[in-house]
């Protein structure tokens, strides 16, 4: 396992392959060992192209981290460090449901590290946003209301975080109560859906100035946490987006979240998204 320090933070990563720069950032609190992550890198890394892995601040080794106008921004501005860090800036960031996110903010707040951008999964809808506000910050604001932060320690949601990096126990408790629940407050109020932003933390203003070539996957009508709307807009409100259907059946989010014990996680089909994203890459003069 490799690791870099970018804030004040230790990165966990790892690199696969040579030749174009391109990472892949999971969803939820999932690390970069999650079942179908590798094995997408894998795909892309025998065509030619080098791919990042890295477990975001908050997720696997890495550190957690509790600073930013959100947890997405927060990690968007460490990924944008890692690849400088790394010397691979300008690269291909691509990624799913919260990766989709992080990478929008990545190539927003930091133009010079993103040479091109594929998306799916990316959430959004009233239900969509309020309930991953809830999922990613409520359990922590009520363990730290009611138990401290030895509370918010102890919630299964930190386990990983705490297994992987032992260090990440005595961040947690060393951090400020009061602190801590402002900022889970304020990272929550960046999912309360607004008019004028159809991806949270990333004005509608701000995606219509990311001038680079964008992939976007449409997501399934089913899917009530990343509403195929969203993409449609994102893809509209991106200048250089091209929308395209998924390699999946619009079931696809629904399969893998009942299945996904059994299946070893929501990810393992993503490799099947390999032929066209390096289609698409091809034609952009991303190869």
């Amino acid at each position: 396992m490799a690791v870099a320090t970018v804030n004040g933070l230790s990165i966990s990563y790892e690199i696969i392959g040579s030749g174009r720069p391109w990472v892949i950032t999971p969803g939820g609190r999932f690390s970069k060992d999650t079942p179908g992550v590798r094995q997408l890198a894998e795909e892309l890394a025998a065509a030619g192209n080098q791919v990042l892995l890295w477990d975001r601040p908050n997720t696997g080794a890495s550190d957690v981290c509790f600073t930013g106008e959100s947890e997405s921004a927060m990690q968007a501005d460490a990924l944008a460090g890692l690849l400088t860090q790394l010397d691979l800036a300008p690269a291909v960031i691509i990624g799913g449901s919260g990766g989709s996110r992080v990478s929008l903010l990545t190539a927003a707040r930091h133009p010079k590290v993103a040479a091109g951008l594929a998306l799916w999964w990316i959430s959004g809808g009233v239900h969509g946003l309020l309930s991953i506000g809830v999922h990613y910050c409520g359990g922590s604001f009520e363990a730290a209301w009611d138990a401290g932060m030895a509370g918010v320690a102890a919630l299964p949601e930190w386990a990983q975080s705490l297994e992987r990096n032992p260090g990440n126990r005595a961040r947690i408790l060393d951090q400020d109560r009061d602190e801590f629940l402002a900022t889970m407050e304020r990272w929550l109020a960046v999912y309360c859906p607004r008019a004028d932003e159809a991806v949270p933390g990333l004005p509608d203003a701000d995606a219509r100035a990311l001038d680079l070539p964008t992939l976007v996957f449409r997501s399934g009508a089913s899917d009530p946490h990343h509403r195929r709307e969203t993409t449609e807009r994102v893809a509209a409100t991106l200048p250089r987006a091209r929308l395209v259907e998924p390699p999946w059946p619009d079931t696809e989010w629904n399969d893998r979240r009942s299945s996904a014990e059994a299946a070893g996680g929501l990810f393992v089909r993503w490799p099947l998204l390999a032929p066209q994203l390096l289609a698409w890459a091809r034609e952009s003069g991303l190869d």
